[in-house]
């Protein structure tokens, strides 16, 4: 029997210390692994994401991620983000003291992502695509009843809608921090709800608390929930962070095009995304490499 090894690590990506931010596992030299292998690798892992890293004719490096439960994701969120700091920890991209820019093929696009620090503390910034927008929730009875709320439980502005910078999510305006702690979602009547939307996954936030519902911010507080890849909550979610900044922008709410996220305080790991406007949302972030491993197949 021949015997392959594969490096892999985890990372807790948008962490400030070890044990928060969302982990991810990654595997290097992919090439020759199939989707069917992928895919039960990623439930060997049961991690939220496993990203796989891979040559690329396009890029500097092709990368696919896939859930835990084997869907392949293909926006650019802590799926990318970790796989590129755990390059960087590696010392595979070089010297990274002065900023350098790299590609990255990832679900179908090629898109910039630098890197800079040194030895243990490195930060990515990445570009997401431009946003989209689906049709806006015109009834929010279902939408709340399905997150396991009252209907005042949620504002109506801006319009729960999906939005999409690589992946479509549903951006949900909770009232305050209680109502976002205080969701406890259906599973099949939030899948219905999300098939109707045209979105993925919901993400339940919250922005400006004491303030005129129109008034301008750089800071919210986020849950993210996704049954449709099996996904019950992560703790931080790049692809509904970028989305959700951008559509912010378009109703003239943000504050100097920046807007810093908290995320996955409810969960016991905390996580801070931050996202600019440049003129497409940049996510920006940092993690850490908490396991390091071989995989024998």
């Amino acid at each position: 029997m021949i015997v392959t090894e594969y490096i892999f690590g985890l990372v807790d990506v948008f962490a400030e210390e070890a044990l928060g931010g969302n982990p991810l596992a990654v595997v290097e030299g992919a090439d020759d692994l199939s989707d069917d292998l992928m895919r039960r690798i990623s439930g060997e892992f049961n991690q939220a994401e496993t990203t796989f890293l891979m040559k690329s004719a396009r890029a500097d490096w092709k990368l696919r991620s896939f859930t835990a439960i084997g869907v392949e994701v293909g926006g650019a969120g802590h799926n990318a983000l970790g796989a590129w700091l755990w390059l960087a920890d590696r010392g595979l991209l070089g010297d990274l003291e002065a900023p350098k820019t790299f590609r990255q093929e990832i679900g179908g696009h090629v898109l910039p992502i630098t890197l800079s620090g040194k030895k243990g503390r490195f930060v990515g910034s990445m570009n997401q695509t431009a946003l989209k927008l689906g049709p806006p929730i015109t009834d929010l009875a279902p939408l709340a009843a399905a997150l396991g709320l009252s209907r005042d439980d949620l504002l109506d502005g801006p319009s729960a809608r999906a939005a999409n910078t690589g992946a479509a999510h549903l951006m949900v305006r909770a009232r305050d921090r209680s109502a976002v702690d205080r969701a406890e979602p259906n599973a099949a009547d939030l899948l219905q709800v999300l098939g109707s939307a045209e979105a993925e996954g919901c993400y339940l936030y919250t922005i400006g608390e004491g303030k005129s519902e129109e008034a301008k911010v750089d800071r919210a507080y986020a849950r993210f929930f996704n049954p449709t890849i099996g996904l019950w909550e992560d703790s931080a979610t790049g692809t509904a962070a970028g989305p959700l900044c951008a559509y912010l922008a378009v109703h003239d709410m943000l504050l100097d095009g920046r807007l810093i996220i908290e995320q996955g305080t409810r969960m016991n790991r905390p996580s801070f995304l931050d996202v600019r406007l440049s003129p497409d949302p940049v996510l920006s972030g940092s993690g850490l490499v908490v396991a390091r491993g071989t995989l024998h197949l």
